[in-house]
């Protein structure tokens, strides 16, 4: 069986995912601990990052080089146009997407933690003493902001971000205007990719991803309750409903039951 060395709360895991799903390929997921588990992924792979899919003896690394190892192993359902024009706008939108999304997402997502105490509770478990909470709610918002900077997370790149995000979902609102997806009549790389790579500005809501309920479906303020991005979120919304499939517990396979860790990490 395939298997997906992840952290839950990765983007870029995400989006193989939502590809794994939408082929209908079978897959277990291998958790791993940030730091010390990512020594077993450099094992593995030879990195350190994730998403890394393990497919009896062939290892592969990086999340574009899976979703078009998958594509050629397993081309049921394929995610990539046989035109050529179409597959090649799609490539260019997924590259885009990677670097683009990918980067500004997680710049947002962690902007919205170091402001919001309730934003910062409810990514806890559920299960976490209320004193915790309290003292994770209570960081001075002028620490996080310092840290923030120290990590390239300062004002100026959040605002950059934040313009970036803006025209990013103005973009795909109008282009997803009477259209069902970005490319072609059926979905491809290109709305998987965007899809996943959003989850930072928006949490899906409902049984995809093993996180704390109080954090699904909530997002980066201006952008995930923003009026005019609500056609948007509809489209994804309707494209985790049709081809996501509803998370089970990390370490086991369908049809089995088993409790495992989840990552809050966001890498």
């Amino acid at each position: 069986m395939l298997e997906l060395h992840q952290f839950e709360l990765s983007h870029y895991c995400e989006k193989i995912r939502l590809i794994l799903d939408y082929k209908g390929l079978p897959y277990r997921k291998v958790e791993v601990t940030p730091g010390i588990g990512q020594l077993d992924v450099y094992r593995l792979s030879g990195q350190r990052q994730v998403p890394v899919l393990k497919d009896g003896a062939e290892v592969i690394a990086d999340s574009t080089a899976i979703a078009l190892y998958l594509d050629q192993k397993y081309p049921d359902r394929p995610i990539l146009p046989a035109d050529p024009q179409q597959r090649a706008l799609c490539l260019l939108m997924e590259e885009w997407a990677d670097e683009s999304i990918g980067l500004n997402a997680r710049k947002m997502m962690l902007w919205a933690f170091s402001q919001n105490p309730d934003f910062r509770a409810a990514a806890l478990p559920t299960n976490t003493p209320s004193f915790l909470k309290s003292l994770v709610e209570a960081v001075p918002r002028e620490a996080l902001d310092l840290l923030g900077s120290g990590a390239g997370f300062g004002s100026d790149s959040v605002r950059s971000a934040r313009r970036a995000m803006e025209q990013t979902l103005d973009s795909l609102t109008t282009l997803l205007t009477d259209r069902p997806y970005l490319i072609a009549e059926y979905p491809t790389l290109a709305d998987f990719a965007v899809a996943g790579l959003t989850m930072y500005a928006k949490f899906p809501a409902g049984l995809y991803l093993q996180i704390p309920e109080t954090l699904k479906g909530k997002g980066v303020p201006g952008l995930a309750d923003n009026p005019k991005y609500q056609p948007f979120w509809e489209w994804r919304d309707r494209l985790y409903r049709e081809y996501r499939q509803t998370s089970i517990p990390v370490g086991t396979t369908p049809g089995t039951t088993a409790s495992g860790p989840t990552s809050i990490n966001i890498e």
